[in-house]
């Protein structure tokens, strides 16, 4: 099923397939979209959500998702897999993953792989999934001062399972020891094979509810995921701190985009764990993107490098936290900002939220964008799905194909 956002109807053709309307000055990097609908459908008691995607190269595609409860915050279940064996031409249905459902403690509460993002690991030639431990009780989010980790899990292409998901160990002196983790990232793999994998946390004695970020440095054999070391604290003073970081590096040096409850920020640094003072995200006029409570991702081509985000004024006042459609720009480097007039809509608004979404580097021609409609809406009653229905929402899965052309070739 494919559906048209210019007009919000459903059609036996592409979402869209257009042109933008700017051009690069030294080499025309241009783009079209193509929007598939993978899965549809739902109980109204749960619904599909954190929907990220990899690829294993050249035609093997694997989509992580796993079911939420709506009537809770952030009840996750066990995540499930869809399989493409044709470069995500088709598609299966959803199917449980044995080795990432929850755990249980001896203590009585259960911890569940969340947050994840498969990725593409091309010195052991692997597809490594990362992502952070949710806590439950009597299936219901562990609130306060609570043990919190980052995965891993390592996926086998001939049987389509995942490895038992297992805890990256951290120095028990490290201030990120007891709650940190890998949830809903970007990491960058360095040529040697070691991992840039950003985290956030927060240490034990502290009192601001502020938390932290951090770019780890990891090794990885193709089944085992090392600390190694961690950069300094990047650190934000507004109501919750940082977190849901995710990482780049273009044009020689790295790209840090940050969540804050206020609004995005990023900051750029030379090594990949040192950073300068972040920054609010802005338009090229000066103007905040409108970003807020809500993760953006990269979308990284050798010409050029672009943000995926979502934001306010786009006529979704009734989506939470204005949480779709989903945009993207491109960045200016230099001045770490947005050019306005390259925005564009790569996945639609239908009333559901889309903030919790995946970037996919599938091939020097195509970059996925991944997501799927979270089928819970703004207060009052922020658990009656039918009035993201009422818009057309139905669960969707979304894959964005954007295919690139550039004058001098591709990536």
């Amino acid at each position: 099923m494919r559906i048209s956002t210019a007009i919000g109807l459903e059609t036996n053709g592409l979402i869209f397939d257009a042109k933008s309307d700017w051009k690069m000055d030294m080499n025309e990097l241009d783009y079209r979209v193509e929007t598939q609908i993978i899965h549809s459908g739902y109980d109204r008691k749960t619904c599909w959500v954190q929907t990220r995607g990899g690829v294993i190269p050249p035609n093997q595609a694997v989509i992580t998702t796993q079911k939420l409860r709506i009537s809770g915050s952030d009840i996750f279940y066990g995540i499930n897999t869809l399989h493409s064996e044709d470069f995500g031409q088709t598609w299966t249905t959803p199917q449980p993953q044995p080795g990432l459902m929850r755990r249980r403690n001896p203590d009585g509460t259960e911890d569940c792989p969340c947050d994840g993002t498969p990725a593409w690991h091309a010195q052991s030639g692997k597809l490594l999934l990362t992502g952070h431990l949710a806590q439950y009780r009597d299936d219901n989010l562990v609130h306060g001062l609570r043990p919190r980790s980052t995965y891993f899990s390592v996926y086998d292409a001939k049987t389509r399972l995942f490895s038992d998901w297992q805890t990256l160990a951290l120095p028990s002196d490290d201030p990120a020891f007891f709650n940190s983790g890998a949830g809903c990232v970007q990491r960058f793999d360095l040529p040697d094979g070691d991992i840039l994998l950003p985290i956030y946390f927060l240490p034990p004695d502290d009192t601001t509810g502020c938390y932290r970020v951090s770019v780890m440095r990891c090794g990885f054999d193709g089944g085992t995921l090392v600390f190694k070391e961690r950069g300094p604290d990047v650190i934000c003073p507004e109501p919750r701190g940082f977190c849901e970081p995710s990482l780049t590096w273009f044009g020689g040096r790295y790209f840090l985009t940050l969540r804050n409850d206020v609004r995005g920020y990023v900051a750029v640094g030379e090594d990949g764990q040192r950073f300068e003072a972040p920054k609010p995200w802005m338009f090229d006029d000066g103007v905040e993107i409108g970003n807020y409570n809500t993760q953006q991702h990269w979308v990284t081509h050798r010409d050029g490098l672009f943000l995926v985000y979502t934001r306010r004024g786009a006529n979704n006042d009734h989506v939470f936290r204005h949480r779709a459609p989903l945009f993207m720009a491109r960045v200016d480097p230099e001045r770490l900002c947005l050019i306005r007039s390259s925005e564009r809509v790569v996945v639609p608004e239908r009333g559901a939220r889309l903030g919790n979404f995946g970037i996919c580097t599938a091939s020097p021609e195509e970059t996925w964008v991944v997501v799927s409609e979270w089928m819970q809406t703004t207060g009052p009653d922020n658990y009656d799905c039918t009035k993201c229905e009422r818009y057309g929402s139905n669960n969707a899965l979304f894959v964005s194909r954007l295919r690139w052309n550039t004058l001098n070739g591709t990536m």
